[in-house]
């Protein structure tokens, strides 16, 4: 995909996938890239933003005898992301409308054509 992913997407992505339930780094990384082209080192920057700005918490968990750090979801994060669903909404449908009413200008194009 050629379309650069805005930063307030993937804070909502990531607040959406931990409005589900809490994920360690790797998930978290795993589970966007199954919808979205981004690499692993974009995603940790993601995750220390968003705990700095309270909309994430950590918490350790033992595993294979080292500590797996999960991140969970805030009120404040709960807040945040219902803002950017709302956002969303109104952006993808305003962009909606405008490709099925305005022709791309290869159609617009071959329509003159014929």
């Amino acid at each position: 995909m050629s379309i650069q992913v805005p930063t307030v997407l993937l804070d909502g992505t990531v607040l959406a996938l931990l409005d589900e339930q809490d994920l360690y780094g790797y998930a978290i990384t795993k589970q966007v890239q199954q919808y979205l082209e981004v690499s692993e080192s974009t995603m940790y920057p993601v995750l220390r933003r968003l705990q700095k700005n309270d909309y994430l918490e950590t918490y350790d968990e033992p595993f294979e005898g080292r500590n797996r750090r999960y991140y969970q979801i805030t009120a404040t994060g709960k807040e945040h992301l219902a803002e950017i669903k709302t956002d969303w909404q109104n952006f993808s449908g305003a962009i909606d409308e405008l490709f099925t009413k305005v022709p791309l200008k290869n159609e617009s194009e071959g329509k003159n054509d014929e």
